[in-house]
């Protein structure tokens, strides 16, 4: 049976105390790198956000 590795380091086994990483550490350097901007999901830029393709605007009807 293989033992689930932590996600940051790859090298040591999780502890369930800060699953999914294996340290305080590890469970650091993933939080620093969302917040730093590393992690992302893909989309459209904010400014556009609102657009809707092939609506008009109805105001000035």
């Amino acid at each position: 049976m293989s033992k689930i590795k932590c996600t940051i380091c790859d090298s040591k086994p999780v502890d369930p105390k800060f699953k999914p990483f294996c340290s305080k550490r590890c469970a650091d350097v993933d939080l620093s790198r969302w917040l730093k901007g590393s992690y992302a999901i893909p989309g459209r830029p904010s400014d556009q956000a609102d657009e809707v393709p092939g609506k008009e605007d109805s105001s000035e009807a």
